[in-house]
């Protein structure tokens, strides 16, 4: 504010040209106008009223010329001589805000008589703010025998303004010794630099008084000044030096603090404080010197202050500084030297780069897998690091020809069915005392490859299918696994079907080929085939894939699906009905017929049982159920009818038995009459039996050719054998009645049989074959052999 009262000349001039610039408008158009400058000082002269306007200064006091305002403490006042003046400050900005013209009209009034004069002021901005200094007055103590271009930074002037009314310039006062130089630090501002121009003699001149200018950007620029004092010292003409040209030592890394590292020394031959050392850093020293390292100031010794870390750093230069107490205090600087020794203070760091998680299974080995890199920050010894591997014996790490590098490769084949995977755990260890180490685990998958062919779960498979099965329907499934995986493992079946007599019947059969599930096309008949066998392919999704195949063996079992067939007695029209004539004077016991019968099936299926479903007396005929044999429970009498009918039941033990009957007359004759017609029944039995051959011939023809050659055997041994002559009418006695069959076949190393239900004895049952399978002695036969008895 001070600054603002004192108006330099220039403002008050050029105000006083605008005046005398309104005073000549004025005359033209009979209206005053003046303009000033915001922020002039108080009492500041606006312009002569009076005189512009021609009026008498004598009266102008009785007359009472004042400036009629409502407002307590005006801008503007009249004094008598009739001249315009500033009352108090003006701030255009708070006046007119930022109006682009501010003009104030000002109303004047003389009495005696009555005249009113109307006066515009117009108020003009200013750059109304002024650099300044935070120090009027600054002392600078320089010695005499300071050199040419010695440079001393100066502190800086602030001015509120910004831009281009900011600070600008500096100006130094003219003088011989010292000139100024301004630098410019941007967004800093601008940096006086006082500059020795020549040598200082403190005998001529002892002190300098320098006025600094600093100029804002504004027209007229504002100003402000510093005071600069420049005194001139007595020469301090010997700078200290150190005992030692160079300073070096070496420091272990890891010391603790306050550890003393070193003491440099340093005299000045001066006397007094000019002699008088005191050490310190260089200023322009880093910043992590600072951290680490501290000097004392008085006994030059250096101590440890931070954390030394030699994988930081090994080796620092300190700048010292000795610098004695003189006015003028004069600086030596020395460099110290300081190497540090290195400490196994760091593990062995691993990296692995270039990782393949997964690798094949058929890789050869020294296939690479990884690169594994190690690095110990620590030097010597301490850096020297040995890589090993634990953990498996496949793999093992190779050295490369970079130091520190290693290879992660495969030493053996691998097998990934075995193990599909291996944690490796990678060591490295540094050859410090003592020594440190550190390890990194990685996992290695084995990726699969299509080395391995299905396998099924049995070979050869054995299945028992029943005969009259429903086509369609799954009988049986083959089943195989891959120790591969995915698509190496995803397995198709097929049927081999080729030309071949044993694949024959691969064309009943269809298969899933995801499940391996196989479906008959066709019912089997027990009677027309006894068993068969094909083989499955099964063949996996690799590339190239690969297959295997099985034999499967199917035995078809018997149902019961076929009735009885009457071999006897059987008449000329096909019926089962026969006569047969006894003398009534046979004994109890005595065998009136026998009633034979055949059954297709086999084991329990075929084996039959008779019984009597209708007889016209009870007490005369007996039969035995599992014969067939019909014989006399009593002797005949005289009143006993001479004809009776037997109908006998024969039916078989299956599940769901099916059953047959047959008819038989029994006659009785006297003695006399039956050995008469013997002989005529003799030559009826020859014809009889060529009838029971052809019908049977028919029957089995039906059923199979091989059952058909069986039946034609077992009637020629059967009549082979001796005739009982006690009755020409009877067959042999011991005739079981029921005919009873074995069908004998190899598979493999053993031979079987299937019976009915008669077995012999010492023979096995084979489980699961229904009890109608016997494991036979092998009579190594060179082919399968199928016998009927």
């Amino acid at each position: 504010m001070e600054q603002r009262k004192r108006q330099p000349g220039w403002l008050r001039g050029h105000a006083i040209g605008c005046v005398m610039f309104v005073v000549l408008w004025s005359a033209a158009s009979a209206q005053l106008r003046y303009t000033v400058a915001e922020e002039v000082n108080e009492g500041t002269v606006v312009g002569s009223i009076a005189k512009d306007l021609g009026l008498d200064k004598s009266t102008l006091k009785d007359r009472k010329y004042r400036i009629v305002t409502s407002d307590a403490h005006p801008l503007f006042s009249v004094n008598h001589d009739g001249v315009l003046y500033v009352s108090r400050k003006i701030d255009r900005e708070e006046v007119c805000a930022q109006s682009s013209s501010c003009v104030m009209n000002l109303k004047t009034v003389l009495e005696n008589p009555l005249e009113v004069h109307y006066i515009g002021v117009e108020v003009l901005d200013v750059n109304d703010h002024s650099p300044f200094f935070q120090e009027e007055k600054t002392t600078l103590d320089i010695s005499e025998s300071v050199l040419p271009g010695a440079r001393f930074q100066l502190k800086p002037s602030r001015d509120p303004d910004s831009g281009h009314f900011s600070v600008q310039q500096y100006k130094l006062s003219q003088n011989d010794y010292f000139r100024l130089e301004v630098k410019d630090k941007g967004e800093d501002g601008k940096i006086p630099i006082l500059i020795v121009q020549k040598p200082l003699d403190r005998e001529l001149v002892e002190s300098y008084s320098l006025m600094l200018t600093a100029l804002d950007g504004g027209k007229p620029p504002k100003s402000g000044t510093m005071n600069i004092i420049v005194n001139v010292l007595d020469v301090n003409d010997n700078a200290p030096f150190f005992t030692k040209d160079v300073y070096s030592v070496t420091l272990q890394e890891n010391t603790p603090v306050d550890t003393k590292v070193i003491q440099v020394n340093a005299t000045d031959l001066d006397d007094g404080p000019n002699g008088d050392v005191i050490y310190s850093f260089s200023k322009s020293m880093n910043q992590n010197i600072w951290n680490l390292f501290d000097i004392k100031p008085l006994s030059g010794e250096i101590i440890v202050k931070g954390l030394i870390d030699y994988e930081k750093k090994d080796r620092y230069e300190i700048e010292i500084q000795a610098s004695d107490k003189g006015v003028v205090p004069l600086t030596t600087e020395k460099s110290v030297i300081i190497k540090i020794i290195d400490v196994n203070d760091n593990a062995p760091e691993i990296e692995v780069t270039s990782f393949s998680s997964s690798i094949a299974e058929d890789s050869r080995p020294e296939t690479t897998v990884a690169l594994i890199s190690v690095n110990d920050l620590d030097s010597g010894l301490n850096g020297k690091v040995i890589c090993s591997i634990d953990g498996d014996d496949h793999f093992a790490l190779s050295p490369s020809l970079q130091e520190k590098l290693f290879s992660l490769v495969t030493k053996s084949p691998l097998d990934r069915e075995k193990q599909s995977e291996y944690h490796l755990t990678i060591t490295a260890k540094d050859a410090g005392q003592p020594s440190l180490s550190s390890e990194k685990t990685i996992t290695v998958l084995v990726s699969d490859v299509n080395d391995n062919s299905p396998e099924f779960s049995r070979s050869p498979y054995t299945f028992y299918v029943n005969e009259a099965n429903e086509p369609g329907i799954s009988m049986f499934a083959v089943k195989a696994s891959d120790h591969d995986e995915n698509n190496n493992a995803l397995i198709n079946y097929h049927i081999l079907r080729s030309g071949s007599e044993e694949n024959k019947f691969s064309s009943f059969l269809n298969i899933n080929s995801e499940t391996g599930d196989i479906v008959a096309l066709k019912s089997f008949d027990f009677e027309t085939l006894k068993t068969f066998q094909f083989q499955v392919v099964a063949t996996d999704s690799g590339t190239p894939p690969l297959s295997n195949n099985v034999t499967v063996n199917v035995f078809i079992l018997d149902q019961n699906d076929n009735t009885p067939v009457i071999l006897y007695p059987l008449s000329s029209n096909g019926s089962a009905e026969g006569v047969e004539e006894i003398p009534r004077n046979v004994n109890a016991g005595h065998l009136v017929t026998k009633v034979r019968a055949y059954d297709a099936d086999i084991g329990y299926n075929g084996w039959l049982l008779f019984s009597l479903q209708e007889v016209t007396d009870h007490s005369l005929f007996g039969l035995d159920r599992y014969t067939g044999q019909i014989r006399t429970l009593r002797s005949f009498t005289e009143t006993d009818e001479a004809e009776h009918k037997l109908v006998i039941l024969v039916k078989d033990n299956g599940n769901v038995s099916l059953s047959a009957t047959a008819t038989v007359i029994v006659k009785l004759v006297e003695p006399k009459e039956a050995f008469a017609a013997s002989d005529v029944k003799s030559a009826a039995k020859v014809d009889e039996e060529d009838n029971v051959t052809f019908y049977l011939m028919i029957i089995l023809g039906a059923v199979s050719v091989l059952f058909l050659i069986s039946i034609i055997v077992l009637i020629a041994m059967q009549c082979s054998k001796s005739t009982d002559y006690t009755s020409k009418y009877l067959q042999e006695t011991n005739y079981d009645g029921t005919l009873c069959h074995s069908i004998q076949y190899r598979s493999g190393d053993k031979r079987y049989m299937l019976v009915g239900p008669r077995m012999s004895i010492g023979s096995t049952i084979v489980p699961g074959s229904h009890a109608n399978t016997l494991v036979l002695p092998d009579r190594r036969r060179t082919s399968e052999e199928v016998r009927y008895i």
